[in-house]
């Protein structure tokens, strides 16, 4: 046993047990469905058994509904089929023109963004301070002063950084904040979301080669050989990706989908990349009837998904060990930690957690005593007008009544 039961919930248990006893999946999803005050018209429930790729409860299972943030966990099943979980964001920097006898370097400084959510992230305090490793790298390499300027390339992500469908209201939020090809301290400040992270970084890069001695000047110079100085890696794709789930954050589920185009060979914009992923759960065999992938993050009140769709990208990745990981653990982490805590299923429900005004999902998994997942998971939940805690307790208590015994 993953926890050890308080004695309140030993008794909870047995009248749990009781009330399951003569309780189907299917009766436990249809009581919860009828539960007044709910929205029986804009919800839908999926559970099905992994092991036998059969649906064991169902309701409203293709009806489209905006899925909020459950949408990171399409946004980062797709991109972990497309590349490994311990592959890495390359930020590459360079010097371009050469370098005189008293260390002044006739050209610029390049960094070339590739994506990298975490550069100099506050939430992320995992990777190198990238500001530091520049000038010391310039340092290294015997450059005083650099006569040129420093270059930003973000070619890498065309489009806008921020998908039109985002309510305005969102964008001057940190949490809204857009994604671009070259991220900086989360592209934003404080609760405030940074509309030019470049720039930033541009001021912050200065100051520090200012003080390293090093001075930089305001004119592109002239192409020369471009040198490479050295390359910024991030973390592995893997650990990022589990910290998106935990923390639900948008930035990084955003580079997700936009990474995820450019390896399908789109252009990097993030309306490309939607189209290839809808493309993609298309050639899996996903239902895709009503369905609408926007963002990655689940930001935008335009995506739609259905609980069917949901279980069959859960159903996908069942045997991905990596990809289970990710999903927060009831009673013990990130957004999951209040939710059926010190119940019998506390540890035993892995749920990535959506969450807008009036809309409340869940999508994940049941797993076993090795944290393997038995069961796929799927609520979605529109429109309500009861209050959210209510919501969440008839939550609980369905899934006590279809898993009375963990």
């Amino acid at each position: 046993m993953k926890t050890t039961l308080r004695p309140i919930y030993l008794l909870l248990l047995l009248l749990w047990s009781a009330v399951a006893a003569a309780m189907s999946p299917q009766e436990a999803v249809d009581a919860f469905a009828q539960t007044p005050r709910l929205p029986s018209g804009s919800m839908a429930v999926i559970v099905s058994d992994l092991s036998r790729d059969k649906i064991i409860a169902c309701y409203n299972a293709t009806v489209p509904l905006i899925p909020a943030s459950i949408m990171k966990s399409v946004s980062i099943a797709a991109l972990s089929d497309a590349t490994r979980p311990e592959s890495l964001w390359l930020t590459q920097v360079s010097i371009e023109g050469k370098t005189d006898a008293d260390g002044t370097l006739h050209g610029n400084l390049i960094i070339e963004g590739a994506g990298d959510p975490t550069v100099n992230s506050t939430v992320w305090p995992y990777s190198e301070d990238f500001v530091a490793e520049i000038v010391e790298a310039l340092k290294e390499k015997g450059i005083k002063r650099i006569a040129g300027k420093i270059i930003i390339d973000e070619s890498q992500f065309a489009g806008p950084s921020c998908p039109p469908s985002w309510a305005k209201g969102d964008l001057a939020q940190s949490y809204g904040t857009g994604s671009h090809a070259f991220n900086f301290r989360n592209n934003a400040s404080g609760k405030r979301a940074e509309q030019n992270p470049s720039g930033v970084f541009n001021v912050a890069l200065r100051g520090a080669l200012s003080k390293g001695g090093i001075s930089v000047g305001d004119e592109l110079m002239k192409e020369g050989v471009r040198t490479p100085l050295f390359t910024h890696e991030s973390a592995e794709l893997r650990e990022i990706m589990r910290s998106c789930m935990n923390r639900s954050d948008n930035l990084f589920a955003e580079t997700f989908l936009r990474r995820f185009g450019k390896i399908k060979g789109g252009d990097g914009s993030t309306a490309d990349a939607a189209a290839r992923e809808m493309e993609y759960w298309k050639r899996q065999g996903a239902a895709m009837e009503g369905v609408k992938i926007i963002d990655g993050s689940g930001l935008s009140r335009s995506n739609r998904v259905t609980a069917m769709f949901m279980e069959n990208i859960l159903s996908h990745k069942k045997n991905d060990i990596d990809y289970v990981s990710y999903f927060p653990l009831a009673g013990q982490e990130g957004t999951l930690r209040k939710f059926l805590a010190g119940s019998p299923l506390d540890s035993y429900i892995a749920l990535k957690t959506g969450s807008m005004n009036g809309i409340q999902c869940y999508a994940g998994y049941k797993l076993d005593d090795d944290f393997a997942p038995t069961h796929a998971v799927v609520v979605i939940v529109n429109d309500f007008r009861c209050d959210r805690a209510f919501l969440r307790s008839q939550i609980e208590k369905m899934l006590m009544n279809i898993f009375p015994n963990p």
